[in-house]
């Protein structure tokens, strides 16, 4: 039988590196688009199985280039998004509205089995946030110019790569207090990138479209809740102190100034709401496909990074260092 060629875009990212080594391990042939081939191109190289990717360089918009790629392609997956606005026509418009429509109407145009488009959890409630806004707006783009598509919408995904949990154990290292937002209340059901790409793979090997889904982990949990969880796994002692928001949100004024902040005005209104299944649509569990990975579990497993002793501050190495004690 004939492999599936698979058209990424957006695959030097931490979810794109995952779905890469999962679908070229299962004789998926992979096109991965990238705008610098020579910045991204050895990280990308090296997820695939050699004979099953292939890297092209281009800018997303050169529609001329692209459908050279959509003539060759059975499925396309869009994983390029942006957290904040930059120059150059990064914006949150540009990004997660325009350029998704132009691949829909691409994909219908050349008869794609399917195209899934990675979303946001929450969206629909976030009214007020540019990010989310121009999430739905993609949406209704994608459905309108090829219905067959698969959206999902993943809560926060995390791995050894994320810039989520790598940045919370990074400043509760450094800092000796931690701001909580609205509270720390804010529920979270992170979700694991293997998992999402678990996911990701699943569909594409039965064909599932025309559907919105809701990708969530196993747990629901309070930021708050996460960033306790983070100090332990660190073994730090911080203090957790709620901000006013009208503080907060002179402080991700002044943070937005940055080429990469920490925190942004239309992030902090975001963060207001909650980042779990709306039960408006299907999650991942109800297609067939539940999340395994618990939190703890697996950022237990790189977090040694952000503690005194590092590697060596592992129960590897601390259970070695106990015999050693009892023999001598």
């Amino acid at each position: 039988m004939k492999p599936k060629n698979c058209l990424i875009f957006g695959g030097s990212g931490q979810i794109g590196r995952h779905l890469i080594r999962k679908l070229t391990r299962n004789n998926i042939k992979v096109t991965v688009v990238t705008r610098s081939i020579h910045q991204k191109s050895y990280i990308i190289k090296t997820q695939g199985n050699a004979g099953y990717i292939d890297i092209v360089e281009s800018n997303i918009y050169d529609e001329k280039k692209i459908r050279k790629l959509f003539s060759n392609a059975d499925i396309c997956v869009n994983l390029v998004g942006i957290l904040f606005e930059q120059k150059k026509g990064n914006t949150f418009y540009n990004i997660h509205t325009l350029f998704p429509s132009i691949l829909a109407k691409l994909a219908r145009e050349y008869k794609l089995k399917n195209f899934i488009h990675l979303s946001a959890l929450g969206i629909n409630e976030a009214v007020d946030s540019e990010y989310a806004k121009s999430k739905l707006e993609g949406e209704k783009n994608i459905i309108n110019n090829f219905p067959l598509a698969t959206i999902l919408r993943p809560s926060v995904v995390y791995s050894v790569d994320d810039n989520f949990t790598t940045n919370f154990m990074t400043l509760l290292n450094r800092l000796p207090f931690f701001p909580l937002y609205y509270s720390g209340r804010t529920k979270f059901t992170p979700i694991h990138c293997s998992d999402l790409s678990d996911f990701i793979y699943y569909v594409i090997s039965n064909n599932i479209n025309s559907k919105i889904v809701e990708c969530v982990g196993p747990e629901v949990i309070t930021l708050k809740n996460i960033l306790e969880r983070l100090l332990v796994l660190i073994d730090k002692k911080k203090f957790l102190i709620p901000m006013p928001l009208p503080f907060a949100f002179m402080s991700a004024k002044i943070f937005q100034l940055m080429p990469n902040p920490l925190l942004t005005e239309d992030q902090l209104r975001l963060l207001k709401y909650d980042n779990i299944v709306s039960k408006k649509y299907k999650s991942n569990s109800e297609i067939g496909m539940p999340s395994k990975r618990f939190f703890n579990e697996e950022v237990k497993k790189y977090s040694y990074m952000w503690r005194e002793g590092g590697q060596f501050s592992t129960e590897k190495y601390l259970s070695k260092n106990d015999s050693d004690k009892n023999n001598n």
